[in-house]
């Protein structure tokens, strides 16, 4: 499987690429959090994720999933961010 990355741009521009049908849901119980994606939410996820493990993102760069919205309702909301 090859999976396309969008570039950073050096404006400080994310950009986030969805697949068609993508479904992503959050659950968290005492001491877990369970993510939950059909194949199309998985494939998502990880361009994501490799989106911002790009050298040229900087530190503190993040994604907000928002329940409803990109997540499933009922997900709470979902903040995934660039450390060091």
């Amino acid at each position: 499987m090859n999976i396309s990355i969008p570039a950073y741009e050096e404006s400080g521009s994310l950009f986030f690429k969805w697949d068609d049908a993508f479904k992503i849901s959050v659950n968290h119980s005492t001491g877990e959090v369970c993510v939950s994606a059909n194949s199309a939410g998985l494939i998502s996820l990880a361009r994501h994720l490799l989106t911002l493990a790009q050298e040229s993102v900087p530190t503190g760069s993040h994604l907000h999933l928002t329940d409803g919205v990109e997540l499933e309702e009922g997900s709470g909301d979902l903040i995934i961010e660039k450390s060091q």
